[in-house]
């Protein structure tokens, strides 16, 4: 009876501290009976008429992508689906494409695709099979961009899973975004994916017919409780944590094909090892420029690679352990490859007047408690804080773009202004709260945190990470430690974000808001801390050691400016001004090209030897755009 006891006692410790939890939740159908946990994922049988269950678009440079997913055909049924397009009352088909039978779907791509307009389409099969919806034209005149943006879709009922979307929807309908992001954990079940994501797709159809989505699988879609991709190699733990892909090849390739094959093409298509795709790319939506960056892909696992400090290789334990001592050469965050999209990305403002980078997850450690309110966790390796190297080639990349960061994952809603070297000398990420929230994470520093705002909580300010990184918290949504008397889901702090991008101002809006309400109510309240403005510039929030002259532009309203060190060919920074005047920041004296105007065209001037001036001088360059004949050639004058 003693040795039952002290069973009894370590394995209700390993649940404390996360370890089974996150195994119970890598493998939920082995370990209970799928019809009692999880309803709603078997694969229903429908009438022929309605074996196409949902669409998912995307258009980028004129090039139409489309994913039809299907419910499984019978023996003896066509095997290829058509997409036509409205035009004149009547349907053209403009597509025909076969059914990919390992998950059944039907990809498309249509190229020279009018984005100007919208147009309705349908996606049919045979001729009793037909599912319609509209592909918007590009919102590249309206002055404020609205993204919706989700993660965690758990569907477990003691999560609040069952309770239905209908919600989300409604809210989507009423505000009518230009853009849906689903970050990840679009499936919470290990081995039954494609059941799964047909419910997804039955909870979320009637919105994401109508918007362009994007879907980006991570961990659970994948089959795994967390997810290291190293480059594609075969993880040999249910956990992944010795990196890699734990599930057959086939497997991860079907959830990809499923969830990424709408995205625009990838910025390199070559596969990883044993063939499996990758899908980063770029999207531009109204003059928003998304960089789709698949951080777990090339990720490496920390099993074997950093001294373990608890009992599980990812999670850190002892309060007292070097940081450093985790940052080891050969630990990658985001590959070579990664970054040098990220760079090009960065440095191409065609058609683009602001930046955002979509990802799984953050660059930061951004929870201290994980499963449960005693269960504090010093620095957790799922988290993109590890490995910092890496986190800061990312950081250093993205705010060249002075991009704005925009990710899911942790279970929990943050903003975090991130540095490199200094507090806040990078950008601002916003993580968003889980759709329906599974293992509860919090934020609880232990000390107030420095520099705060006036009035501001104790839990904002600056701090440093698990891992040493310098961040910046702004706003958090806990969940509470006990039930306040409402819904599950309300003390669970799940819910959804809202972005909102300013063109005309340059201005990000973000917003966090709970499930289960009208968010067109004005009497509908978010969670704490929200919602929260910031400036485009204040996503390369480094100081200023020098001013380049102002420049000032005449003949063309809000060029491209791109600055460029003289001293070792590195650009700097690159940025579609506001207006027609500019005065550009620079880290160190010296002297600098400058490029301005519009890139892809011929109105485009190179200012080279440019020295900086000091923080106080007010020299200024001028730059003519004149135009000759319907052209605009440019001119300098100092």
């Amino acid at each position: 009876m003693k040795n039952n006891n002290t069973i009894t006692v370590i394995l209700l410790w390993l649940i404390a501290i996360g370890y089974l939890g996150t195994v119970a939740i890598a493998e939920p159908a082995r370990k209970a009976n799928p019809r009692k946990s999880k309803p709603g994922l078997s694969v229903p049988e429908v009438t022929r008429d309605k074996v196409i269950c949902f669409a998912l678009y995307t258009v980028n440079n004129n090039i139409l992508k489309l994913t039809a997913q299907l419910y499984p055909l019978k023996e003896g049924e066509d095997r290829k689906v058509r997409l036509e397009i409205k035009k004149d009352g009547k349907w053209k088909q403009v597509a025909q494409k076969g059914v990919i039978e390992q998950g059944w779907t039907a990809t498309f791509r249509v190229e020279s695709w009018d984005s100007t307009k919208d147009a309705e389409y349908r996606v049919a099969h045979g001729k009793e099979a037909f599912y319609t919806g509209k592909i918007l034209k590009d919102p590249v005149k309206k002055e404020t961009i609205v993204v919706f943006a989700f993660t965690g879709n758990s569907i477990n009922p003691s999560h609040g899973g069952d309770i239905p979307k209908t919600d989300i929807v409604e809210n989507i309908k009423k505000v009518k975004p230009d853009f849906l992001f689903f970050s990840g954990d679009q499936v919470y079940d290990h081995n039954r994916h494609y059941a799964a994501w047909l419910k997804f797709g039955r909870d979320f159809g009637d919105a994401i017919r109508n918007i362009p989505t994007v879907t980006i699988p991570d961990d659970h879609d994948v089959g795994q409780a967390n997810l290291w991709g190293a480059g594609g190699k075969k993880s040999n733990t249910g956990a992944g944590n010795d990196g890699g892909y734990f599930k057959p090849v086939e497997y991860v390739k079907e959830v990809e094909r499923a969830q990424t094959s709408h995205l625009p093409d990838p910025y390199d298509p070559t596969p990883v090892e044993r063939g499996i795709g990758v899908y980063y790319t770029s999207l531009n939506v109204g003059g928003i420029s998304f960089a789709i960056i698949e951080d777990r892909k090339f990720k490496s696992g920390p099993h074997g690679l950093v001294p373990k400090q608890g009992p599980r290789p990812d999670h850190i334990l002892n309060p007292d352990y070097d940081p450093k001592s985790v940052d080891v050469p050969g630990a990658k965050l985001l590959g070579e490859r990664q970054l040098k999209f990220l760079a090009d990305w960065g440095a191409d403002w065609r058609g683009a007047e602001m930046k955002v980078v979509l990802s799984q997850t953050v660059f930061c450690g951004g929870a201290h408690i994980h499963g449960g309110t005693g269960n504090r966790l010093h620095a957790d390796m799922d988290s993109n804080g590890w490995p910092q190297t890496g986190r800061n080639k990312a950081w250093a990349e993205m705010r060249k773009a002075f991009a704005f960061h925009l990710a899911g994952d942790q279970h929990l809603a943050t903003i975090f202004h991130h540095g490199i070297d200094e507090w806040n000398d990078a950008g601002y990420s916003f993580c968003v709260p889980s759709i329906a929230n599974l293992y509860l994470r919090w934020w609880r520093p232990l000390e107030p945190g420095k520099n705060r705002e006036p009035g501001a909580p104790e839990y904002t300010g600056e701090f440093l990470d698990g891992f040493g990184n310098k961040i910046t918290c702004l706003a958090v949504a806990n969940p509470t430690p006990k039930p306040n008397g409402g819904g599950r889901l309300t003390t669970r702090a799940a819910g959804f974000g809202v972005v909102m991008f300013n063109k005309k101002t340059r201005e990000i809006t973000i917003e966090c808001w709970p499930r289960n309400v009208d968010i067109a109510d004005p009497k509908t309240k978010q969670y704490p801390g929200w919602p929260r403005t910031i400036k485009q510039e204040d996503n390369y929030g480094r100081k200023a050691v020098a001013y380049l002259p102002t420049i000032k532009v005449h003949g063309m309203n809000d060029p491209v400016v791109q600055v460029i060190d003289e001293e070792n060919g590195e650009i700097v920074y690159t940025l579609r001004i506001k207006g027609k005047s500019y005065r550009p920041k620079v880290f160190k004296a010296g002297t600098y090209t400058v490029k301005v105007g519009e890139p892809g065209t011929g109105n485009m001037k190179t200012l080279r030897k440019v020295q900086s001036v000091g923080l106080k001088d007010k020299q200024t360059l001028k730059v003519s755009f004149y135009t000759l004949k319907g052209n605009k050639f440019p001119r300098l004058g100092l």
